[in-house]
C-alpha cells in the first residue's frame, strides 16, 4: 500500500497571507524567522498584525542560522513551552521553516531527544498542543508542503534529513509579493533545489501515478521560468513559486536520490549552499542512475523538446540542458570550480560518500549506490570527469 499526503489547505497569489486573518479559535502564535530579510522588507510586521487581527497572541523566535542546528530547535523548543502556542507560524526561506517543525516536535514531546526522531517515519502523533502555518520567503525547498526537515549536527558536521508525514504543514502561505525580494544568486540555488526535486521524484523508488504529473509539471515549468525568474520577471518568479510548491509535493510522496544525499553532506563539510551543492551534482547523478531509468530521463527530455531519436540521445540532451541553465545562472560545474581544494576534498571525499550511503534518500535512489560508487560520484563532480561506471 502507498501513501500520498499533503497540507490540508495551500493559498497562494500576491498578498495571500491575508488569508490568516480568517484563522479563528485559536489563541496565541508563535512565529519563527530567520535573519533579518523578512524583519527588512515588513513581512514579519505585516504577519505580526495579521496575525493580532484574527485575535492572536503573537511572540517571536528569530535568528534561526541558514543551516538550523539542533541547539537552535531545542532553543526554540523551550521558548513554546514557555509561551504554550497552539499556532505555530514559520515564515522565511527552508531553513526556519525546517526548524520549526523539528520545534514542534519537542514542543509537543519534551521528553524526547533528537536521536529518538532521526529514524525515518518514527515521530508520534503531533497536533496534541498546535497547528502549523508556513510562510515560504524562497522557491526551492518546498518544505511547505513536504514531510522532511534538514537539521544540521555541528559537532559531527552532518545534515540530518528528519522525515515524518507527521510534519506536514497543515496550512501552507505561497504569497507571491515575498519571493520577489530574493537575491538573484539565491533565485539560482533555490530554482536548481527545485529542479532537482522533481527529477529525482520522477525516477524515485516511491514514485507513483499521484507524483509523476506533479514532477513533470514542475520540471516543464522550471526550465520554461528559471531564467526569467533569475532576471528579475515577476510572472516569472510567481510560477517559479508554485512550481517548487508542486516539486514538493512529488518528492514528499515519491522521496528523493543520491543527489539530495551527497548535497546534505556536502554541505556541511565544505560551506557550499544546499541548492548549489543540487546544481553541481545532478548531471553526474542522471548519468549514473540512467543504466537503470534511462526511458524516465528521456521522457523527461522529450517534454521538454529535447533533441535526439533515441533514449540514450535524449538522456545525453538533458545533461547538457542542465548544465546549460547551471551557466545561464551563474553555477559553475563542479567542486573545484567552487572554491574546494584539492586538499580538503582528498580528506573528506571517503567521509562524506560513507555518509551519503546512510543518508535515507539513499534507500530510494532508482539505482543502488554503495560508498565507493558515492566516492566516484563525488570524484567526477569534483575534476568535471564523465561518469562511466
Amino acid at each position: 500500500m502507498a501513501r500520498f499526503t499533503l497540507p490540508r489547505d495551500i493559498y497562494f497569489g500576491r498578498g495571500a497571507m491575508e488569508e490568516l486573518k480568517n484563522l479563528k479559535g485559536y489563541h496565541r502564535a508563535m512565529i519563527v524567522t530567520g535573519g533579518s530579510s523578512m524583519q527588512k522588507y515588513g513581512f514579519l510586521n505585516k504577519l505580526q498584525n495579521i496575525l493580532e487581527e484574527a485575535g492572536l497572541e503573537t511572540r517571536v523566535f528569530e535568528g534561526v542560522e541558514p543551516d538550523p542546528s539542533v541547539e537552535t530547535v531545542m532553543a526554540g523548543a523551550k521558548a513554546m513551552q514557555e509561551f504554550q502556542p497552539d499556532v505555530i507560524v514559520a515564515i522565511g526561506g527552508g531553513s526556519p521553516i525546517d526548524a520549526a517543525k523539528a520545534m514542534w516536535v519537542f514542543y509537543e514531546y519534551p521528553e524526547l531527544t533528537f536521536e529518538d526522531i532521526k529514524k525515518p517515519f518514527s515521530m508520534p502523533k503531533l497536533r496534541k498542543k498546535a497547528i502549523f502555518v508556513a510562510i515560504p520567503s524562497t522557491s526551492g525547498t518546498a518544505t511547505e508542503v513536504t514531510a522532511f526537515s534538514v537539521i544540521t549536527d555541528y559537532s559531527t558536521k552532518i545534515k540530518y534529513p528528519l522525515a515524518d508525514f507527521e510534519i506536514t504543514p497543515d496550512i501552507a502561505i505561497l504569497d507571491f509579493d515575498i519571493p520577489m525580494t530574493m537575491p538573484k544568486t539565491l533565485v539560482a540555488h533555490t530554482g536548481m533545489d527545485a529542479l532537482t526535486h522533481a527529477i529525482e521524484a520522477y525516477v524515485a523508488s516511491n514514485r507513483s501515478m499521484f507524483s509523476d504529473p506533479l514532477a513533470m509539471e514542475a520540471i516543464v515549468t522550471i526550465f520554461e521560468s528559471l531564467v526569467d525568474s533569475y532576471s528579475g520577471d515577476r510572472e516569472a518568479r510567481e510560477r517559479m513559486h508554485v512550481a517548487q510548491c508542486i516539486a514538493g509535493m512529488a518528492f514528499s510522496n515519491a522521496l528523493l536520490g543520491i543527489t539530495h544525499s551527497l548535497a546534505h553532506k556536502i554541505g556541511a563539510q565544505f560551506e557550499i549552499p544546499h541548492g548549489c551543492c543540487n546544481a553541481i551534482l545532478l548531471p553526474y547523478v542522471i548519468k549514473y542512475n540512467s543504466k537503470v531509468c534511462m526511458k524516465e530521463y528521456a521522457e523527461i527530455a522529450r517534454r521538454l523538446g529535447l533533441p535526439g531519436q533515441t533514449d540514450k540521445q535524449l538522456v545525453d540532451s538533458l545533461i547538457s540542458s542542465i548544465n546549460d541553465l547551471n551557466s545561464k545562472i551563474g553555477i559553475a560545474p563542479t567542486l573545484k570550480d567552487h572554491g574546494v581544494t584539492e586538499e580538503l576534498f582528498t580528506s573528506k571525499v571517503e567521509f562524506i560518500a560513507k555518509n551519503a550511503a546512510q543518508d535515507p534518500c539513499t534507500s530510494s535512489n532508482p539505482r543502488q549506490a554503495t560508498p565507493e560508487d558515492l566516492k566516484k560520484i563525488l570524484e567526477c563532480a569534483f575534476y568535471g570527469s564523465p561518469v562511466t561506471f
